[in-house]
């Protein structure tokens, strides 16, 4: 067990487990987040909101997701650390020999760190104010009304569109590379996966993103 959490392999495997852990979650929330695009004045979302915050399962799944969060950001951290111990110059090549590695793929903990300062300031509008209300008077928030009143400011709606923005790039790689790193990568099945990559990184920010900006422009009432 020391070992699958400290080896270089590990920590890829870790990883790779709590981010396809987190990506689960992530079609869960975009889902309910989505019946916002019913129209009708948040009936729908309030129903899927109230099931998601009082379903015990779901409570108990919460926290399992607070730890997955924990974990791979703790390991990517230490895989960044690690990669910038053993190799602090970078490689020299030919220009004309230069590796074929996307600079999304260079740039996952930076996007994971603009993707977690994005749920920081997420967490802090909505979810910790809603169970913090719920502890002590055992009721919801009215979230729809939240969101309509907190997407009325450009900074905020700036703020999830970019953070949704760096979610796709780092989906677009993490996604794949997920497969590889539990060795699940097979020629025949590796086309099918990168079409997958690609169409959750674009299709689930996408919803997320479009919910700050249907409000901010009224589309949604």
């Amino acid at each position: 067990m020391k070992k699958l959490l400290t080896s270089s392999v590990g920590k890829k495997f870790t990883m790779a487990l709590s981010g396809l852990f987190l990506i689960s979650f992530l079609i869960v929330h975009a889902s309910v987040n989505a019946l916002i695009f019913y129209n009708d004045h948040g009936k729908t979302f309030t129903i899927g909101a109230h099931f998601m915050a009082t379903n015990p399962i779901i409570r108990t799944i919460e926290i399992v997701l607070i730890i997955g969060f924990i974990i791979h950001i703790v390991q990517g951290l230490l895989l960044w650390r690690q990669n910038r111990k053993s190799r602090p110059i970078s490689y020299a090549y030919k220009k004309d020999h230069t590796p074929n590695v996307t600079w999304y793929s260079k740039s996952m903990t930076l996007l994971g760190t603009l993707i977690l300062l994005f749920l920081v300031v997420h967490t802090q509008n909505f979810w910790i104010p809603n169970r913090i209300h719920q502890f002590q008077t055992g009721e919801e928030l009215p979230l729809y009304e939240l969101m309509l009143e907190k997407f009325q400011n450009p900074v905020e709606v700036i703020i999830y569109t970019l953070g949704c923005f760096s979610l796709s790039w780092h989906l677009l790689h993490g996604f794949k590379s997920a497969f590889q790193s539990l060795g699940l990568n097979h020629r025949k099945y590796n086309p099918l996966i990168l079409k997958a990559s690609y169409g959750f990184a674009i299709l689930i920010p996408l919803i997320l993103a479009m919910m700050p900006i249907s409000f901010y422009f009224g589309w949604l009432k």
